[in-house]
Formats: C-alpha cells, sequence, structure tokens
C-alpha cells in the first residue's frame, strides 16, 4: 500500500516539488555546502522515494544553478558567487520593473482590485511571521503583476528568472524585519499600479528586487 501512494506522488510531480524545495533551501542556507556530493541513495532514503524522482530533483537543481554533474559521477552543491546571483537579480529587476510598467498601463480594473485586495489581506501574515504563508503569498503577488502585464514572451522570460533565484527569494524571508519591508513594497507597487502611473511603478518594482538582492545577498558564497 505504501508503495502505491508513493508512486501516485511521483507521478504528480509532488515529491520532485517537494524535494527540489528542500534541497534547494539546505544548499541556500549552508546546510549543504558547495563541493558537497549529492548520493542519490542517500537522498532516495531521505526523502522516501526511489531514485527515479531524486534524478529529477537534481535535473531541476542543475537547472536552477545549484548542482552540477558530470557523466559518471555524484552530482554536486555548486558554488553560487555573490557577483553571479546579483546578475541574475539585476535581470530580474529589469523584467519586473517591465512588468509593474505594463501592468499599470494594461491591468483591468478586476485584477487591479484582486492586487490590492491580496496585498492588504497578506498583513495579517506579516503581524503572524508566517514565513512560509507570506512565501506563498510572495510569489502569488509577483506573478499578478507578470500576467497583468498581458505579454506572453515577457511572461516566459521572468518566470524561467524566478524559477532560478527562487530558493533565495524565499531564503530572504528568514531574515529579521524582511517581511514588513516586503508588504511595504509591496504597497508602492499596488499603489502606483492602482494610480495607472506606469514610471512609479516600475521604479517601484526596480527598487523591491534590488533590495530583495541585497538581502539575499547574505547566502552566497563570496567570491568573484
Amino acid at each position: 500500500m505504501k508503495q502505491t501512494r508513493r508512486r501516485e506522488v511521483i507521478r504528480s510531480g509532488t515529491t520532485v516539488e517537494q524535494m527540489v524545495r528542500a534541497i534547494a533551501d539546505m544548499i541556500v542556507t549552508g546546510e549543504m555546502l558547495p563541493g558537497a556530493k549529492l548520493d542519490e541513495v542517500s537522498l532516495a532514503v531521505r526523502f522516501d522515494v526511489s531514485r527515479t524522482p531524486v534524478r529529477e530533483a537534481l535535473r531541476e537543481l542543475g537547472a536552477m544553478g545549484l548542482v552540477a554533474r558530470e557523466p559518471n559521477r555524484s552530482a554536486v552543491v555548486t558554488n553560487v558567487t555573490e557577483a553571479y546571483l546579483h546578475s541574475m537579480f539585476e535581470a530580474m529587476a529589469e523584467l519586473e520593473a517591465i512588468c509593474a510598467r505594463l501592468s499599470a498601463e494594461r491591468m483591468t480594473v478586476d485584477e487591479r482590485r484582486a492586487l490590492e485586495l491580496e496585498h492588504r489581506g497578506s498583513m495579517r501574515l506579516v503581524h503572524a511571521g508566517a514565513e512560509e504563508e507570506y512565501s506563498a503569498h510572495n510569489t502569488e503577488f509577483h506573478t499578478r503583476l507578470y500576467r497583468g502585464a498581458h505579454n506572453d514572451h515577457v511572461f516566459e522570460m521572468v518566470m524561467q528568472t524566478r524559477a532560478r533565484l527562487a530558493p533565495f527569494r524565499r531564503a530572504q524571508f528568514r531574515l529579521p524585519g524582511r517581511l514588513a519591508k516586503s508588504y511595504e513594497e509591496h504597497g508602492r507597487i499596488v499603489t502606483a499600479i492602482m494610480r495607472a502611473d506606469a514610471t512609479a511603478a516600475g521604479l517601484a518594482a526596480y527598487s523591491h528586487v534590488e533590495i530583495v538582492s541585497d538581502a539575499s545577498a547574505v547566502f552566497a558564497t563570496p567570491g568573484e
């Protein structure tokens, strides 16, 4: 019976997603250091799955730049330097600024109201210090910005870049006071969009990602 349930979970992709998130968080927070080997058998035992979803999780982590693997060798944790992390966030800031500007111009009335209501509702998560829940809200908030731009190509690019930065963007919420600051930064973006002020929306979004970049830098490896 246990084996049947496991196959169902793997088939749905849930187990792979959970492993990717768990391993990525361990890498970003330093529980797994650069150069550490990621043995498939050990990981399979740890997560109570077969080696097949482990391989898929390692492939996804490789696409995110957190894991490297050479033929016939174990996967190893890569060295994500401050410089490389900064370069990714620099690109992300530009993309999010584009999305915010276009959202200010193109969002429908209903989309604007939904964004504002979701933002206001997240205040309870800030007061509760609910890091995991706020992280999920943060993902949804930014997705609304991307969709609000109504540009499929930009949406594709920003989603790909976000996927690589996701572990670092989650980790930032472990820092003291970060939830409240993030809420304030979101508020400036929402206010600009509600006023249809594309310039202000773009600047607010760019500044927000810059701040996230600075906050996330503590989780990168110092060096060139």
